[in-house]
């Protein structure tokens, strides 16, 4: 059993829910019947036995399917230990000669009482220490209703903890969405033989609690270490291919391995950044972009700054001013990786066309993609980067990402977030990290990553930001790196800065945080 969040080192492939159907159906192949329920209902008895050790009673909550079943294993497995198991089987009876069906007729051969739909408030009054739920499994498209809902609301308002059997009752699997306005509000969940992206994105951290993996000793996923380079996307019909990467903590190590810094080096070598943007009543985007930006260790950082009011820079003497005369020079945005958009407004628009033009690495933020999705023209002339063999990263909040694919809202992103940013990775040649719980990052024809750090501490103006300036200050030190690896190692460095925060990090403490996580050398 592995523990997944909050925070994972290495990467594990995620399963969505076709392809989670097939490794469940190639492992059922290969066992006798009954062998993977078993496994599943002890590995739930398992886990609840080692974060509850004083634990004495639990209520089980089984819904038809196998889902059910394996709560009613482990319910049998919990009292096999001794503890008192209250089991309320909820929905139509399971089907005949299904694991669901043999899990029942195993608990009440067993001596467990099994009582047909809700518990009553006698039950509610007495000792509870731990609620299971098994309600609802992988295949759930609908929202939850009649008994199903009500059990789910039930378990919600009492103060017991929850450890919810695969997913959340009423979490899809893929996108990590509420079905509806009832779900299970969960303190851990164990995930079953595949790993599921719903449970990593959108509401999916926010329902799931802690989470919890066992692949029933079948090896349907195993850790890795990160690859430098992103794993393709799998090819039509690839069978039970991962559909996507949950990227651990590692890849900050394999960053410093990949770029180290050597014992000469000196700023010439370490790159230029140029933050554009930071139009007046903005300043502090582009402030924090480049302060960010000479945290990650580029040489050299630059501000191009938006109607320059001659102000001063807070705090950071390092950071120099874009020389007027380069802003018109045919290839003044060529040398150095351009952070374009943190601040920027409208005042961004007469140098937007050139910086797409001319900028060998780009970071495209903020302003700068709301001026994209604004004026078609910018929107092909960034498209079109790609095939000059210009790199492009953007880093759009839910909000910028709905505008950029014209759907009507943010509804529309975070109702497939992990198809939303392939779809803007596709629409603009680009790679794209979609920010936001569990911020994906994808690339034109490579399977997508969800970041697996981060907390609500990231929840506070000027952090994204932050990021863009920090990818953009690891780009200048390894100009051949693509921007795939530079979005993804700056979002899991991004995240993994705040991940024990304790409350609201603000953005100028992130990049101390993100500068603390550089090894000493």
């Amino acid at each position: 059993m592995h523990a997944l969040l909050p925070t994972t080192t290495a990467d594990w492939p995620l399963h969505d829910t076709a392809a989670s159907r097939a490794l469940e159906q190639a492992a059922l192949a290969g066992h006798p019947p009954h062998t993977l329920i078993e496994r599943a209902g002890e590995a739930t008895a398992r886990l609840a036995l080692a974060l509850w050790p004083h634990g004495r009673s639990v209520v089980v909550l089984a819904g038809p399917g196998n889902n059910g079943g394996d709560a009613l294993i482990a319910g049998r497995c919990l009292a096999a230990r001794g503890w008192q198991v209250r089991v309320h089987r909820i929905g139509p009876p399971p089907q005949a000669g299904s694991d669901a069906a043999y899990a029942l007729r195993r608990a009440i051969d067993a001596g467990l009482v099994v009582h047909e739909g809700l518990p009553d408030t006698a039950v509610l009054a007495g000792r509870i220490d731990l609620w299971i739920d098994g309600l609802l499994g992988l295949g759930t498209r609908r929202a939850p209703e009649g008994g199903i809902a009500a059990a789910i609301r039930i378990a919600n308002q009492h103060p017991a903890p929850t450890l919810a059997i695969d997913l959340p009752s009423g979490l899809n699997a893929d996108t990590g969405q509420a079905l509806g306005p009832d779900v299970t509000d969960a303190d851990h969940t164990l995930t079953l033989l595949s790993i599921k992206p719903g449970l990593f994105t959108g509401e999916g951290r926010a329902f799931s609690g802690r989470i919890w993996f066992d692949d029933l000793a079948t090896a349907t996923a195993t850790a890795t270490a990160p690859a430098s380079a992103p794993a393709p996307m799998p090819a039509a019909g690839a069978g039970a291919a991962a559909t996507a990467i949950l990227a651990g903590t590692d890849h900050i190590a394999c960053w410093h391995r990949h770029h180290p810094r050597g014992a000469t080096s000196h700023k010439g070598r370490q790159g230029d950044v140029v933050v554009l943007g930071g139009a007046p009543g903005m300043r502090g985007a582009a402030w924090l972009a480049a302060s960010a930006a000479l945290g990650a260790g580029a040489g050299r950082v630059y501000a191009a700054l938006l109607e320059d009011d001659g102000q001063p820079w807070p705090a950071r003497p390092e950071l120099m001013h874009w020389p007027a005369d380069r802003w018109v020079q045919p290839h003044g945005w060529r040398d150095a990786v351009v952070v374009c958009g943190c601040g920027g407004g409208g005042a961004l628009l007469p140098w937007l066309d050139a910086v797409l033009h001319e900028a060998q690495q780009l970071v495209l933020d903020a302003d700068g993609l709301n001026l994209v999705a604004a004026h078609e023209g910018l929107a092909r002339r960034l498209a079109a980067r790609r095939a000059r063999g210009l790199h492009s990263l953007l880093t759009p909040h839910p909000l910028e990402a709905a505008r950029l694919l014209q759907y009507s809202g943010v509804a529309d992103i975070q109702a497939n977030r992990l198809g939303a940013a392939q779809a803007l990775a596709d629409k603009f040649q680009a790679a794209v990290v979609l920010k936001g719980s569990g911020s994906i990052l994808a690339s034109p024809g490579q399977r997508p990553s969800i970041n697996s750090s981060g907390s609500a501490a990231l929840a506070t103006a000027g952090t994204g930001d932050v990021l863009a300036g920090w990818a953009g200050g690891l780009w200048a030190q390894a100009p051949d790196a693509s921007p795939h690896e530079v979005g993804l190692t700056a979002v899991v460095w991004h995240g993994a800065s705040a991940a024990h925060h304790g409350g609201p990090l603000r953005a100028a403490d992130l990049i101390e945080a993100m500068v603390a996580r550089h090894p000493i050398s």
